[in-house]
């Protein structure tokens, strides 16, 4: 019999938990009780508060007594992030689901971030509409949007948090337990990159690679990179590195400061390119920032604004991405693709541009440490078949030789 953990706290919103515990008994699940609140609890828990501060050397009493509910969160939080994923080793449960306002939802899913992908987690949350990248991060957390607030139980509580229960059981229930086991690769792909990547994802499927997608819009590269890091992949084929000129101009789908490193620091293979590097990415062409407003710019839907870059920002591109690749400990290629970066960079179209593109080459050659990076230049487009190609069978090559 499968087991669930509810975790919450189980002082202020002690009914609505005990529903979900009662129902997932009446429907043959296992329970494990995590409780996160600081008073007394409306049940017994199966773990305690008092367990769960201790997890980060916090006295619960202490913690009350000192009514600082800011101090008191975080270290429920941290107490609760690295308990639930222990237990998940151990093996006391395989799914895990939460209530909550905006506090609840803080203290619950950086544990739920913490664990594996594919593990089940549920929050019915006040907080799931708008921006919940704080919530989810790169995780597979699902914020389920609670309708009325977490406070008692009525006629829309009950069926949400009932749906919230029958979609917990129903992955459980059916979790898929044959998949076939290829070696997994990384892909980073764009709109204006996608002819290349799907050229190179079939030439590597076909040689025996799964090859996992991920679109090049600030998450993507977020969650390629964690998931790097926590060993998923057996290659990198970062051809998309786009995101650099949405971090360094400040565009709106943006990876952060630590892109473009996972892969070198964990020793993965990566081949990587310069994907899109032609275009800073906004919103509507009304939020477009002021100081850009004499650019050449792309309508490439109603929602979404491409700046072409400059030269100038096209150096600042390449001194970045070479920094981040010389952290490489691993076998790692830079490609470039030296009739252009992008789908609307290519002869006749709006951001053709050999200038600016050379920049960006220029400055890769020049901050490039060819001693840990090779560095090749092939003569066609990004999207013609023989670059992708290229840029596949480089990887497998460096993939065979490590295994």
């Amino acid at each position: 019999m499968k087991t669930v953990a509810i975790v919450g706290t189980f002082d202020s919103k002690g009914k609505e938990f005990l529903y979900l515990k009662e129902l997932f008994a009446e429907i043959g699940f296992n329970t494990l009780t995590l409780h996160t609140g600081t008073f007394e609890p409306a049940f017994v828990p199966d773990v305690s508060n008092e367990e769960i501060a201790a997890e980060v050397g916090e006295n619960l009493r202490e913690l009350v007594a000192q009514k600082d509910r800011a101090r008191a969160t975080a270290a429920m939080a941290k107490g609760t992030e690295k308990i639930v994923p222990r237990l998940y080793q151990e093996g006391k449960f395989q799914g895990i689901i939460s209530l909550g306002g905006s506090g609840g939802t803080s203290i619950i899913t950086p544990a739920m971030r913490a664990l594996p992908i594919g593990v089940p987690k549920i929050v019915v949350s006040t907080m799931a509409s708008g921006n919940t990248e704080q919530y989810v991060g790169t995780s597979d957390v699902i914020l389920m949007p609670s309708i009325v607030d977490v406070a008692g139980l009525n006629s829309i509580s009950t069926k949400i948090f009932s749906n919230a229960v029958f979609a917990m059981a129903g992955m459980l229930k059916h979790e898929v337990t044959k998949v076939e086991k290829k070696p997994l690769v990384a892909a980073t792909m764009f709109g204006v990159t996608t002819p290349c990547v799907e050229t190179a994802k079939a030439y590597l499927e076909e040689q025996g690679y799964e090859v996992l997608v991920f679109h090049a819009t600030g998450t993507g590269g977020r969650t390629m990179e964690d998931l790097v890091r926590s060993g998923y992949f057996q290659g990198v084929l970062d051809l998309t590195t786009t995101e650099w000129c949405d971090e360094l101009f400040g565009g709106v789908l943006n990876a952060g400061p630590h892109r473009s490193e996972a892969a070198g620091l964990c020793g993965v293979p990566q081949v990587v390119s310069v994907g899109a590097c032609d275009m800073v990415n906004f919103g509507p062409i009304d939020t477009v920032p002021e100081h850009y407003k004499n650019r050449n710019f792309y309508k490439h839907n109603p929602s979404v604004t491409l700046m072409r870059t400059t030269a100038q920002e096209n150096r600042a591109v390449g001194e970045k991405l070479a920094e981040k690749l010389n952290l490489a400990s691993g076998e790692s290629v830079l490609i470039l693709p030296l009739k252009g970066v992008s789908m609307i960079d290519a002869e006749g179209q709006p951001f053709h541009g050999p200038e600016e593109d050379q920049a960006l080459f220029d400055a890769l050659r020049a901050n490039l440490d060819t001693s840990k990076v090779e560095l090749c230049e092939w003569d066609a487009h990004i999207n013609d078949d023989s670059f992708a190609l290229a840029a596949a069978k480089k990887l497998i090559a460096m993939m065979e030789s490590k295994a």
